[in-house]
């Protein structure tokens, strides 16, 4: 039988699972029935997100046809596992960025860029991205030195990675951003120098789920944990990392108060602890007896943010949910919930932790308060 590898792959942002395998026409086609199996041209090989759905998939693709080599799998999935403490963070997420295929200048390069991502302070979100941006361009220069680029060199690269890469506004944002980093922080040229320049960003409106459709949400969770889990998201209007990072010193019942630690740039806040919440929480703290974070994995440690947006994708479908959104949504519905409440956009910029109050007043586009009070100019037509 032909043998056929999976291995671990961080490709577009995210972990995946590389195939390998000789190019027959039999395993060609194959492969190509796997669901959301995509070619990288970068790494010439097909990829698949790394789940155990997608797993299990390439396993009943390859019944009888070929031997599946998971050994590079399995060695890593056992390491991702011990990634948890979150005082080595920074450096687990740093040293996923490997530099075995860059020249040694470059590779230099590399270094002195993880290095001064931690030495600033960037969350690991950010580090991991910046990373795998200024990898993805160091790859393409084979032997040349990435200190010898100029400004129209980063420009082609640019205009490349948009038509032939199909990067998204959003996505080249984030190239130009580490780009500019590793330049103007760690080179220490003037920002003059590497003055690029951004395609605009879409416009785009958030999904928000109407109250009668949290409550269905809410209403068909039995398990207590993804119930609880759900309801703080939406009664605090906290992000996912917000969420799986509380801690149960966090809940001040006294003061009626959550204290939101170390958020998006670094920044404490507190929002209200909603009565039926704290009743939750209550029935939640009995049967399940968190230690340390308030919401804790099946062995114990902080909850994943992949296992909480599986919660909500799941819970969506069970009450017949077919709008688009993640955990995230449960912030936009939030906030949109206290404008048609008739909440101050300020008071609610600082719920939210927005620096930038015109942040905060998206949410007044997709407010139905407002927009229902405007009568379209058919109503008017007389006949």
């Amino acid at each position: 039988m032909e043998q056929v590898s999976l291995r671990p792959l961080f490709h577009r942002k995210q972990d995946c699972i590389a195939i390998y395998f000789l190019n027959t026409k039999e395993l060609q086609e194959v492969v190509q029935t796997i669901i959301n199996a995509t070619w990288s041209r970068t790494y010439k090989c097909w990829y698949v997100p790394c789940t155990r759905h997608h797993y299990e998939n390439i396993k009943v693709a390859f019944v009888n046809m070929a031997m599946l080599e998971v050994s590079a799998l399995r060695l890593f999935l056992e390491q991702r596992k011990k990634l948890v403490p979150v005082e080595n963070v920074q450096i687990s997420v740093v040293s996923k960025i490997s530099t075995k295929q860059l020249n040694a200048e470059n590779s230099g390069a590399m270094e002195q860029m993880q290095r001064m991502l931690v030495l600033k302070g960037y969350s690991p979100n950010t580090m991991r991205v910046y990373c795998y941006e200024f990898k993805h361009l160091l790859g393409l220069l084979g032997d040349r030195s990435v200190n010898s680029l100029e400004k129209t060199h980063v420009l082609s690269y640019l205009l490349w990675l948009i038509k032939n890469q199909g990067y998204s506004e959003q996505h080249v944002h984030s190239a130009v951003n580490a780009i500019k980093f590793y330049f103007e922080k760690v080179k220490k040229y003037p920002p003059e120098f590497y003055d690029l320049p951004r395609p605009k960003k879409p416009l785009k409106l958030p999904a928000v789920l109407s109250l009668q459709e949290m409550t269905r949400l809410i209403q068909q969770l039995v398990n207590i944990k993804h119930r609880t889990m759900i309801m703080t998201g939406y009664a605090a209007g906290l992000r996912v990392s917000e969420i799986i990072n509380l801690k149960t010193k966090d809940i001040d019942s006294e003061r009626m108060m959550i204290h939101i630690h170390g958020a998006k740039g670094k920044k404490d806040r507190m929002v209200p602890l909603s009565k039926k919440l704290l009743l939750q929480l209550r029935e939640y703290y009995i049967k399940y007896k968190p230690k340390e974070f308030l919401f804790e994995g099946q062995l114990g440690g902080q909850y994943s943010s992949r296992s909480a947006q599986q919660v909500i994708k799941e819970a969506k479908v069970k009450a017949g949910i077919t709008k688009s959104g993640s955990m995230h949504t449960l912030r936009h519905s939030y906030a949109t919930h206290l404008i048609e409440s008739g909440t101050d956009i300020r008071y609610i910029q600082a719920l939210l932790g927005h620096n930038n109050i015109t942040t905060t007043m998206r949410y007044t586009h997709v407010s139905k308060k407002f927009l229902s009070k405007i009568e379209s100019p058919l109503d008017k037509l007389d006949w």
